[in-house]
Parts: C-alpha cells; structure tokens; sequence
C-alpha cells in the first residue's frame, strides 16, 4: 500500500474508532465472501464492518486515543465499528457467530473499556432499547395501577419544580374589568331619569289660548 493510501486509511479507521458507541474486532479466517454479506447485512446500516489490517489499526487506534492489546490484533481482523445500539448489534454477531463457527469475536471497546469475549456476549443476553420500550408501552397498557403511578411522580416532579401564580394573576384583570366598565352605565341611568320626569309634569307654561279664555 503506498504511503498516501495509508495515510487515508489509518485517518479513516481513526475517525470510525473515535465515533463508534462500540468496537469489535474478529478473526475471519474461513468465512466466505457470501458470508461477510450476510453478517454485514445483519448488523445492520449503523454498523460498519471491514477487514483491516492489523498495523494500520494499531497506529489509528493510537491515534483516536483507544488502547488496544496485543492480542486483539493477532491473526486476521475485521473490525465492527457499531455506531447504533450496541446490545442489538452484540446480538446480532453472536447469533451469526453460533450459525458460523468461524467467526472468531477476539475482543472489543465498550464505553472506553477493553471487554472480553465473555463480557460481549453478556451484553448481548441484555434487553435493548426497543425491547425495553416495547414492554414499557405494554406494562403501561395493560396496568392502569402502574400507568397512575407513573403519572403522579410526574405530577409531583412537576408541582415541586414549577410553581403557578401565573395562572391567576392573568385571571384576576379579567373578572374585575366588567364591573369597572358597568357602574358609570348604571349612574347615567339614575341621573338623567328624573330630569325626564320633572320636564313633563313640572313645567305648564301658558299658551296664548289659555289667555285669551281667562
């Protein structure tokens, strides 16, 4: 590989170590082309499968701040940069892996952390987010006793954190203003009533018919 193409490529795989929510690195040794397809398809869009080699992936991995031991890259690797759910895709490879012997799983990096064989597999026997969700949304429809409590502690939450004179204050302005707006109708009433009355009954002014008759 010339010196430009190495350069790319450690760059690339610096960049896929440094954005991988986890790493896994394998022995392909044996696997077929149609085989890598079908793992690649099972891991899904968000994880990125390649094989590397192994001085190339030292130098990156250096470089992106991960520690990786020696062991892990012994032998032929291609490494799964998961950049999804780590449990699905944990999940995923160990299922192919128990179809297809010869996927080896050395080893990997979760959370910062070099894990074991074992460990990888442990993380796959855990429930994922969708799962979780999944039970989440069905304990919550099929218990309204769990759903309540659920709502309370957020109604709690919510009450200690938030409190709410906005409410009435906005409230007040709007009952007082038609009382203010109705006494000055009410006192006009009242004042111009009498006058009417007082025009009417109060002021006989003599006509010149009525002087002439006396």
């Amino acid at each position: 590989m010339a010196r430009p193409d190495k350069t790319a490529a450690v760059a690339e795989l610096t960049e896929d170590f440094r954005t991988a929510t986890a790493t896994v690195l394998t022995e392909y040794r044996g696997l077929t082309v149609t085989s890598m397809k079908k793992l690649r398809r099972a891991l899904g869009a968000d994880t990125k499968y390649s094989v590397v080699k192994n001085t190339l992936t030292k130098i990156a991995a250096k470089d992106a701040g991960v520690d990786l031991s020696a062991d892990l890259l012994a032998g032929p690797s291609a490494i799964a940069f998961i950049k999804g759910d780590p449990i699905a895709a944990a999940k995923s490879m160990r299922d192919f892996a128990k179809e297809n012997p010869l996927l080896i799983i050395k080893g990997g990096i979760y959370e910062g952390k070099a894990i074991t064989p074992k460990e990888l597999m442990e993380l796959a026997n855990l429930e994922s987010r969708e799962v979780l969700l999944a039970k989440l949304a069905g304990a919550m429809k099929g218990s309204f006793a769990k759903a309540a409590r659920i709502i309370d502690a957020l109604r709690i939450k919510m009450e200690a954190g938030a409190p709410a004179p906005a409410v009435t204050e906005v409230a007040a302005p709007v009952a007082e203003a038609p009382v203010a707006e109705a006494a000055p109708v009410a006192e006009a009433v009242t004042e111009t009533a009498p006058e009417a009355v007082t025009e009417e009954v109060t002021t006989p002014e003599a006509t010149p018919e009525t002087e002439e008759k006396e």
